[in-house]
């Protein structure tokens, strides 16, 4: 990603961070994190990664963010001065779930000893 890439989605964080947690009026997506944002080199597209603290309705959840999309994407074309919004797909981030099973492996290992 270059430099520009990094500036953007970094701001598409911090934009779609604030929308959530301020003008969602679905109190699932206020139990969202925004963890990660990758855009493609020409700014066409974003994948947005994602927490909830309740796991139990992710799929729920990732289903309404990308049924979401045409809002996010208008408030990111007022919000942000972009000449071209990226199309955004919601992604459940699920590296945090696969660090604490790691750390819990590893726990019982040391346990063992």
């Amino acid at each position: 990603m270059n430099l520009k890439g990094v500036r953007v989605a970094s701001d598409m964080q911090k934009e779609i961070s604030d929308l959530l947690l301020r003008e969602a009026k679905d109190q699932d997506f206020k139990t969202v994190t925004i963890t990660h944002v990758k855009v493609t080199n020409d700014l066409s597209f974003a994948k947005i990664y994602f927490t909830a603290l309740d796991d139990k309705n992710r799929d729920k959840i990732e289903k309404d963010l990308n049924n979401a999309i045409g809002y996010f994407r208008k408030e990111l074309a007022s919000r942000m001065n972009l000449r071209h919004t990226p199309e955004l797909r919601f992604i459940y981030d699920e590296s945090i779930e696969y660090a604490k099973k790691i750390e819990s492996i590893i726990q019982e290992i040391n346990e063992e000893e």
